[in-house]
């Protein structure tokens, strides 16, 4: 805050607040200044409060938490502006915020920060997140040989993410960390195929992308597998895809670029005349969001630093015939990466 000159500062996205503070709950904003934090919540959370903030005072107020933010910080000395995130507040809520102010401060008290404060130390992650983030892939990992072992020709869709959502439970998991893709046959060219009534195929493939939450952090992997026997055409196809992943993580390390990444994946693709099929970016930043800074896209300049954590997920997605994703997670080091996701890559055949 010092370094961007911002005496005060209001926080209202809540993985932002549970980053800062410890606090889970789905109503609160945070104020500080350079010497004080305050957390506002309603009368639902004083146990809660109590119990998780940490590093802040800790208010309960009957209107809304951000508007007693931003009362209690137009009070604190040396306070004349409040910054808050463009990124994470919408016009309905600025509105507000500014109708709560005396006149005079309506225009001059809210000031958008130029570049968000909280997200650049959530791309960076410590020990204790690494383990979390670590346990929680390799909880997808089992999920992943659990649910092998139940995938056959009939089964509905709908039937594998039930299993996979009831087994990841089983294993600890708070929940889901997205709807459950479950997608085969001619379906699995759908990037984002959520899983319907539509039964399994005697033969092709089959995408499942899936995650669990543990301790508020996401994980996040896709493995395709095939029914039956694969035609030459979609072997190769995903042979294609799995060089273009291996590629992608191999690129990963502290000070590349997360454009180089993403084409170190797209260039394998672009060699085989699959390019114009992959249709997304290369992968993305995971934490306490599924989705999160850096994106692993085309151009994108930012660098990856040691102890980020993203997804390498390159696919091709050929509508009416099939598609295939392969995603692991990856830690950043100074050198190289950390793969947090073993499962087998290799094209299994069930």
């Amino acid at each position: 805050m010092s370094k961007a000159g911002v005496a005060g500062l209001l926080v209202t996205h809540l993985p932002d607040l549970r980053y800062l503070c410890g606090f889970t709950g789905s109503s609160a904003a945070l104020a500080v200044t350079r010497r004080h934090a305050r957390l506002f919540t309603d009368g639902r959370y004083t146990t809660q409060a109590a119990e998780e903030v940490r590093g802040a005072g800790v208010a309960i107020v009957s209107g809304g938490p951000a508007v007693a933010a931003i009362e209690w910080l137009r009070t604190q000395p040396g306070v004349e502006a409040a910054a808050f995130d463009p990124s994470s507040t919408n016009v309905a809520e600025l509105s507000r915020w500014r109708a709560s102010l005396p006149g005079r401060m309506r225009r001059s008290f809210l000031a958008e920060l130029a570049e968000p404060l909280v997200m650049p130390l959530r791309m960076i992650k410590d020990a204790d997140e690494l383990a979390i983030l670590s346990e929680a892939a390799l909880i997808g990992c089992q999920l992943f040989e659990q649910i092998l072992g139940v995938i056959r020709p009939g089964l509905r869709e709908i039937d594998v993410a039930a299993q996979l959502e009831y087994k990841a439970r089983q294993l600890g998991a708070e929940g889901m960390s997205f709807e459950t893709i479950v997608a085969s046959g001619e379906r699995s060219a759908l990037p984002h195929g959520r899983a319907t009534p539509t039964p399994l195929p005697r033969k092709g493939f089959l995408t499942l992308d899936f995650g669990i939450i543990l301790n508020g952090y996401s994980s996040d992997m896709t493995r395709t597998v095939y029914l039956g026997n694969p035609t030459a055409k979609e072997r190769d196809t995903y042979e294609a895809v799995l060089e273009a992943q291996e590629s992608g993580v191999g690129a990963v390390r502290g000070g590349a670029r997360c454009g180089d990444v993403d084409e170190a994946a797209r260039s394998v693709l672009r060699k085989v005349g699959l390019v114009e099929a992959f249709t997304h970016s290369s992968g993305h930043g995971v934490g306490l969001e599924i989705h999160e800074p850096p994106r692993i896209g085309a151009g994108q300049t930012t660098r990856l630093l040691p102890g980020m954590v993203v997804t390498i997920e390159p696919g091709v997605y050929l509508a009416g015939q099939f598609g295939i994703r392969i995603e692991d997670m990856v830690v950043v080091t100074r050198t190289g990466s950390q793969v947090l996701t073993p499962a087998p890559k290799a094209l299994i055949q069930l």
